[in-house]
């Protein structure tokens, strides 16, 4: 890779046995993301700057090389940045896992890194419907979100489907859309509920959620939901 091509790294969390399903990884948190979501606990890593450049990266990866299965890229939206698919290419070189976060924003990317079998999971945010996605997202890119679920969806690769839930934003009747959306879709498998996380700072100030979503009644033949407390 070229020297200093970019610092778009705002932190790395160095171990985590909880980022991705039986595998022992670090997480690379990109900053900058095209949303800006009322619920966001990142603030910092979405409005701030990187400060890790790709080449002090790769060299912690290095010296992680065997004791590590996997590296999580999430953010912020990790797909914004110029020369990701140049760094999950050195990262799979070194014999490492490959998990994204996404928003689902950058299909193209996505679409290149899928044919270029360059990941090895996927988790896709679903914010909401195009009713709310606006008002949740402060962005137009819900038809973005819809590409890049689709590419998933006639693709091989193991993905998931989560939503954060406040309970001012979207109540249960709006969950319950939001799975016969992607039953709609084809969609089947587990599609996973994080709450809310009250009293943290976030990109707006809002009440407190409440945690009242039952898995089992949102549960359908083809879709169950998981909710990770």
């Amino acid at each position: 890779m070229k020297e200093n091509v970019s610092t778009p790294i705002y932190s790395i969390t160095p171990f985590t046995l909880l980022d991705y399903a039986h595998q022992s990884a670090c997480i690379l948190w990109f900053a900058g993301c095209n949303m800006r979501c009322l619920y966001c606990y990142n603030p910092e890593i979405v409005l701030g700057k990187g400060t890790i450049s790709f080449e002090k990266t790769l060299a912690f990866l290095h010296s992680r090389k065997n004791l590590l299965d996997a590296v999580v890229f999430s953010g912020g939206e990790c797909l914004l940045h110029k020369n990701i698919t140049e760094l999950i290419f050195e990262v799979k070189k070194m014999g490492f896992l490959v998990k994204i976060d996404t928003n689902g924003s950058q299909p193209k990317v996505l679409k290149t890194l899928i044919e270029n079998q360059l990941i090895d999971y996927i988790a896709l945010d679903f914010k909401a419907l195009p009713e709310h996605f606006e008002k949740i997202t402060q962005s137009t890119l819900f038809s973005a979100f819809e590409k890049s679920l689709h590419l998933l969806l006639e693709s091989q690769l193991p993905f998931e489907v989560r939503t954060t839930v406040h309970s001012e934003l979207i109540r249960e009747k709006d969950i319950q859309l939001m799975i016969a959306y992607l039953e709609n879709k084809k969609y089947s498998g587990n599609y996973y509920i994080q709450y809310f996380v009250n009293d943290v700072k976030t990109l707006a100030k809002l009440g407190h959620s409440f945690r009242e979503l039952d898995s089992q009644k949102l549960s359908t033949s083809k879709i169950k939901v998981c909710i990770r407390k």
